[in-house]
């Protein structure tokens, strides 16, 4: 009684609705409710006949915006959806623009079928383990030739890849913009046919190039030197024959050399003469005096610079860059405390560079007189990093606090201060909002929790982890290669390598703490990692983990 009769259905409609609905929605959610009944109050027919037919919904969604929801998915349910029928499969081929291949040699009858399905592919990764044979020149043409709209290619460990397969790729892949390899044996001669003909390249990293070892062909800049931007060599012996490259790109404006071998002081001069539009440099592990770094100087547009473990550079090499490079942002100094780089250097970058937003100072000793200088005129400075200092004590954390109205993100680690010091970041410094303390031996855990409470919206990470050494290598960054982030990494001596953050709680922790004497060389390095990506107005986004 006071319900209404409901809609009665044949047996039949009921069977084929319940063995339709893996295919369809409820029917609420596609028809509104005056859709649905007719004027009698029964359902509208062509709406049954769809439902019993058991219509799949999907086909209403337009091809571009099923691609759009791929997009979004991980790789593995990627693959899942690409099962599930034939037009998910063509679509996701035709859309799939990135492409990670195991290189290995037996895959080389595979690829016309597999860049058929993938006819969209513009980033390519091939890489092949250490231990298996890996494609050779015959594969990589016959991949130039599926993918002559190639973009991106980066190559790990394709040792059977020759000088003439480098040569054939560049003829057929001439949009290339960015390339990278590692571990590979072709040398200078296929290195030069990729600049030649890839005219449009803008970025090339090149890591153990086996085949210029013996080799003293000089490499140029060819037909790409009009667009290359960013050049990164890594572990490298004869690297310097890349001097002609670096010369003659006019537009090159990042510019990193890590750990490679022979005296780099002549290529600099080379560049600070005939190229001064670096605006990003990295120097990690590199034989270069004060004659590179004046030479460097000439850059005056120079804006993010890293020195790390450097012996032979010093504070003069550091005056002639204050002095020149005004509009220097990004400072990061690893002295590799041989205590050649102090005071006298970071006083004149404190007058000379005042825009600076970040310095990272390891293994170096200033004192408050250039910590000071530096917070008195460096008012933009928003990210500061003090690690392995024997003279940062309380007075000049106190001298920091006080005077650095703008930082946002400190981080001290291995450096003599107690609680007192920390009670002052209570009062000072009243933008900052992330404070780390590591391996300061003279602070309590207790310090934590009362600069929490006192300041309730900053985050304070605490460890008193004592057996790590520092380091500010950033050569491991893949890439992100853009922006500042060092990983830390534990190698233990009984074989087992992991990247494990310095400051987590877990077993692997609590293994390192208390058999720490096993470890042959522990790493940690003082973090940035970006929280957002922003344009480089606005650099302070940067987490202090």
């Amino acid at each position: 009684m006071g319900q209404s009769s409901s809609t009665a259905l044949p047996e039949t409609n009921r069977r084929e609705i319940t063995s339709s609905r893996r295919f369809s929605f409820r029917s609420s959610s596609i028809v509104s409710s005056v859709e649905q009944y007719d004027e009698a109050g029964f359902l509208d027919a062509g709406l049954m006949e769809s439902v019993g037919e058991g219509r799949d919904y999907t086909f209403d969604i337009p091809d571009e915006c099923l691609a759009n929801i791929f997009h979004f998915l991980g790789d593995t349910d990627r693959k899942s959806c690409s099962l599930v029928c034939r037009r998910w499969l063509r679509v996701d081929g035709q859309n799939r623009f990135r492409l990670s291949l195991n290189a290995k040699s037996e895959i080389l009858p595979c690829l016309p079928s597999l860049f058929a399905r993938f006819d969209s592919v513009t980033k390519l990764i091939l890489y092949c383990e250490r231990k298996l044979i890996s494609i050779s020149d015959e594969a990589l043409i016959s991949i130039s030739i599926c993918c002559p709209n190639l973009t991106r290619l980066k190559l790990r460990g394709c040792r059977e890849i020759t000088d003439a397969g480098m040569e054939a790729f560049a003829l057929n892949c001439k949009g290339l913009k960015k390339l990278s390899c590692a571990s590979c044996m072709f040398g200078a001669k296929g290195m030069n046919a990729v600049l030649q003909h890839c005219s449009g390249l803008e970025e090339l990293s090149v890591k153990r190039l086996r085949g210029i070892q013996d080799n003293f062909e000089l490499i140029g800049p060819g037909a790409a030197g009009s667009s290359l931007k960013s050049v990164c060599l890594k572990e490298l012996i004869n690297g310097q024959c890349f001097g002609p490259l670096l010369v003659g790109s006019k537009k090159l404006k990042i510019l990193k050399l890590i750990r490679c071998l022979g005296d780099w002081d002549k290529v600099l001069e080379m560049i600070g003469n005939e190229n001064m539009g670096l605006t990003e440099i990295h120097f990690e592990r590199l034989q270069i005096s004060d004659l590179g770094l004046s030479a460097i100087s000439k850059c005056s547009d120079l804006e993010v610079l890293r020195i790390v473990k450097t012996p032979e550079c010093s504070n003069s090499g550091l005056v002639c860059v204050a002095e020149r490079c005004k509009l220097l942002r990004k400072l990061h100094i690893d002295g590799w405390r041989t205590n050649r780089i102090g005071d006298e250097g970071l006083i004149t970058v404190a007058k000379q560079c005042m825009n600076l937003q970040e310095l990272v100072l390891i293994g170096i000793n200033p004192t408050s007189l250039s910590l000071e200088a530096i917070a008195s005129n460096c008012q933009k400075l928003e990210r500061l990093a003090i690690c392995g200092s024997g003279s940062v004590g309380d007075s000049e954390i106190a001298c920091i606090a006080a005077k650095c109205v703008a930082l946002k993100k400190l981080c001290i680690k291995g450096c003599p201060i107690s609680d007192v010091g920390i009670e002052t970041l209570a009062r000072g410094c009243p933008n900052l909002v992330k404070i780390k303390v590591k391996k300061c031996r003279g602070v309590s855990g207790g310090i934590a929790e009362w600069l929490r409470e006192r300041r309730g919206s900053l985050c304070v990470h605490w460890d008193d982890c004592d057996n790590e050494l520092l380091d500010a290598s950033s050569s491991d960054v893949g890439g992100q290669e853009s922006g500042v982030e060092f990983h830390p990494i534990v190698r233990q001596a009984i074989g087992a390598a992991a990247d494990v953050p310095s400051g987590s709680n877990g077993p692997l922790t609590l293994f390192r703490t208390k058999f720490g004497f096993l470890a042959c060389r522990s790493l940690v390095p003082c973090t940035f990692r970006r929280w957002s990506n922003t344009d480089n107005s606005s650099h302070g986004n940067l987490d202090l983990v």
